[in-house]
This record gives structure tokens, C-alpha cells and sequence, in this order.
């Protein structure tokens, strides 16, 4: 697996202000939006291209174009946040979905809904604002990988010890993510923390 760390001063201002109990859900969104158009640039720096001639007004020159654009799959519902800037960076890219959730007494991923198309031999941006205990993201990326996809990239704003090490067994993933925190707790909360990202894009809750 290819860690990165996503290192920009806007981007750790923006998480800084993320952590703040007591912003509403539509300042949360946006500044979620704000760093989401960050790590949108990072996940899409090494998509592949192909050479293509073009005629501007004054010349025929050279450039390059995507050879194919990824697919989209946010992770419902927390993943819908991140969803908007790369659809704005990526705007024809398809987008799949699924739907997890933990369960709180296992701390395991239970598949709930998939609208998903042929991904053979597509790249796919997994977006998934927290990687916990890394359970969603493992099963998420272990389907892909069973679907014969080219490639998967991760982006996620802050990322626990725990669910990186739970990664590691895809050495074909590359994980992008804005902070490592500290660690888990004990009902698998990610601390320092943001809270319920869900909770606080949709309900408000901290």
C-alpha cells in the first residue's frame, strides 16, 4: 500500500476547523467541500494520459487528455461530502455507490446497498472521509480487487494507526488522507477526531 500524507497549510487549517464541535452542518459541509477540491488535485496527479494533436487559433500543438476517467464511489453516506469536487475536477467520471455500516458491537462492516458497473480494468476513488478500524474500507477495496479493477486510490480526511495497518494487505491500493491521528478508543472512535462525520455533514451532530 502507498501511504500519503496530504501536506498543504490550507489543508491542515481546513481539518483544524473541522474538529470544531460546534460548527453547523452547512459550515462543515463546506469546508469539508473546500478540502475536498485539495485532495481531489492529490488523488488525480498520476492518473495516466494520452498525447492528442490540437489546433489552437494560431497553431496545430500537442497536449494530453485522460486516457479514461475513474470512477467515483463515495461510501454512504459520510463519503456524499467528498463527492461534489471531484465530481467538479472529474465531471466525466462515473459514479457507483455503496452503503455500510459498523456494526457498534463488533465494530464490523455490514453491506446494506451497491449500484455499481463494470470496473474491469477501471481506476476507482474510494471516498470515505474516516478510516477507523479500516473494516468498511478493507471489504469496500477487497470487492473492487475482485472485480479486476486497474487500480484503487482512498481518499480520506483523517486516518487511524489501526485502519492503515488493516490496509496494508492491498499492496496495489494507494491511501491519500489529510491527518493520522492518534488512535482508536475503545468503541472505535477515531481520536483527536472529527466526531460522526455523517452525522455532523447531515444532522449536526458532534
Amino acid at each position: 500500500m502507498d501511504l500519503i500524507e496530504f501536506e498543504h497549510p490550507i489543508a491542515r487549517d481546513l481539518v483544524t476547523r473541522l474538529r470544531c464541535k460546534d460548527f453547523p452542518p452547512s459550515r462543515f459541509r463546506a469546508y469539508t467541500q473546500r478540502l475536498g477540491c485539495l485532495l481531489a488535485v492529490e488523488a488525480t496527479r498520476n492518473l495516466p494520459t494520452t498525447p492528442v494533436e490540437v489546433e489552437t487559433p494560431l497553431e496545430t500543438t500537442f497536449g494530453e487528455v485522460l486516457r479514461r476517467p475513474p470512477v467515483l464511489l463515495p461510501i454512504l453516506r459520510a463519503g456524499l461530502g467528498l463527492l461534489q469536487p471531484f465530481m467538479d475536477i472529474l465531471p466525466d467520471s462515473p459514479v457507483a455507490f455503496v452503503g455500510l455500516r459498523r456494526d457498534e458491537d463488533t465494530g464490523l462492516a455490514q453491506w446494506q446497498y451497491q449500484c455499481i458497473p463494470n470496473l474491469s480494468g477501471r481506476t476507482v476513488i474510494v471516498l470515505d472521509p474516516m478510516l477507523a478500524t479500516g473494516g468498511t474500507a478493507a471489504s469496500v477495496v477487497g470487492y473492487l480487487m475482485e472485480r479486476k479493477v486497474e487500480s484503487v486510490i482512498l481518499v480520506t480526511v483523517i486516518a487511524a494507526p489501526e485502519g492503515i495497518a488493516k490496509l496494508r494487505q492491498f499492496p496495489e491500493l494507494t491511501l491519500i488522507t489529510a491527518n493520522v491521528d492518534r488512535e482508536l478508543d475503545e468503541n472505535w472512535f477515531i481520536r483527536p477526531g472529527i466526531g460522526d462525520y455523517g452525522e455532523r455533514l447531515f444532522s449536526g451532530g458532534s
